[in-house]
C-alpha cells in the first residue's frame, strides 16, 4: 500500500472518532480545509462517500462506519506494537491520552504525576477533562477515570483514591436569613447550584442516604454549570446550596466561607478508579503512569 493511502486512512480514523474536523485539524497540525480536501480524494480513490457532512457534525457513512471497525482495530495494534518497542530504550517514553473529571485530575492525577513527569521527560501525557462517561476505545484514550462502581465488567480498573463523601454547603450570606434544612427533600425548597452532566444531557440528582435507603433530591436554581469548581465559587459568592466532593470544601469549612449541612444523609461512595481495557498491550510508559497512581492506604 503507498505511504499517501496510509497517511490518508489514519486522517479519517481520527475524523471519523472524534465527529470533528476541527478537533482532528487540532491534532494533525493542519488546517480543517487541508483535512476536508484529503477526505475527498480518499473517498475519490475508494469510489464510496465515507463520511456525511453538516454544518454542525461529522458522521460516518455505512460505508465509513465498516471501515472504522475493520482498520481502527488494526491501526490500534501498530500503535500499541510500536509503543512496546519502546522497551528497548534507556528512558521509558511514549504518549498516554487520559480522560478525567477537572476535580479528579487536580485532587488525585496531578499531585502524583507532577514528580512522575520529572523523573520521566520522555513520556507525553495529555489530559483531557470531561464530565461524560467516554467510551474511551472509540474515543482513542488510553484510560479513563471513575467511579468503581460505574466501571464496565469488562475493563480492568486500578484505585486512585481513598472513598468519597459529598457534601451540601452554602456561604453564612445565603443561610442568614433563611431556614436551615433538616432533611434532603428539603433543599427542593431552596436555591440550589445545579450541575450538567453531558452523558446524560441532564440535571446531576443529588443523591442522600436515610436508612440505608438511597434518596435522590432534583433541586432548582438560578445557576446551571458543568465543572464543579464553579459550583463552588457560586456558593462561595452566596448564590445558594452546593453540594459538592467534601475534600474540596474543606478549607472553605475551616475558614467560615461555607457551612456543612445534612452530614449524616451523605454517604461514602466507593473512590475514583482508573480503567482501561483488559486486552490492551501496556506500554512501559502506561504500566509505569498506573503504578504511579495507583492508590495505597
Amino acid at each position: 500500500m503507498e505511504r499517501q493511502n496510509i497517511n490518508d486512512l489514519m486522517v479519517f480514523l481520527v475524523v471519523a472518532r472524534e465527529r470533528s474536523f476541527t478537533k482532528a485539524a487540532a491534532k494533525f497540525g493542519v488546517s480543517q480545509s487541508a483535512l476536508s480536501h484529503t477526505l475527498r480524494q480518499l473517498e475519490q480513490r475508494l469510489g464510496v462517500r465515507l463520511l456525511t457532512r453538516t454544518t454542525r457534525s461529522v458522521s460516518p457513512t455505512e460505508a465509513g462506519e465498516r471501515m472504522l471497525q475493520s482498520i481502527g482495530p488494526l491501526f490500534d495494534e501498530i500503535g500499541s506494537a510500536l509503543d512496546g518497542l519502546n522497551i528497548l530504550r534507556d528512558q521509558p517514553a511514549g504518549t498516554v491520552r487520559l480522560t478525567a473529571g477537572d476535580y479528579q485530575i487536580q485532587c488525585y492525577i496531578w499531585p502524583k504525576l507532577r514528580t512522575f513527569l520529572q523523573q520521566y521527560p520522555d513520556i507525553r501525557l495529555e489530559l483531557d477533562v470531561n464530565y461524560g462517561l467516554q467510551d474511551i476505545v472509540s474515543e482513542g484514550y488510553d484510560a479513563g477515570v471513575r467511579f468503581g462502581e460505574q466501571i464496565a465488567k469488562d475493563m480492568i480498573s486500578v484505585r486512585i483514591g481513598p472513598d468519597v463523601r459529598f457534601a451540601v454547603v452554602a456561604a453564612e450570606s445565603y443561610f442568614a436569613s433563611r431556614d436551615v434544612p433538616t432533611h434532603p427533600k428539603d433543599l427542593m425548597q431552596h436555591r440550589c447550584i445545579n450541575l450538567r452532566l453531558p452523558t446524560y444531557g441532564g440535571l446531576y440528582a443529588w443523591e442522600f442516604e436515610e436508612n440505608g435507603r438511597e434518596i435522590k433530591v432534583r433541586v432548582d436554581g438560578q445557576l446551571v454549570f458543568n465543572t464543579i469548581y464553579n459550583v463552588l465559587e457560586a456558593a462561595l459568592d452566596g448564590f445558594g446550596f452546593a453540594y459538592v466532593p467534601e475534600d474540596i470544601a474543606k478549607l472553605h469549612l475551616g475558614t467560615g466561607r461555607l457551612r456543612r449541612f445534612l452530614e449524616d444523609f451523605s454517604p461514602y461512595w466507593e473512590g475514583f478508579h482508573l480503567y482501561y481495557p483488559s486486552r490492551r498491550q501496556s506500554s512501559p510508559a502506561f504500566s509505569l503512569l498506573v503504578n504511579a497512581l495507583r492508590y495505597s492506604t
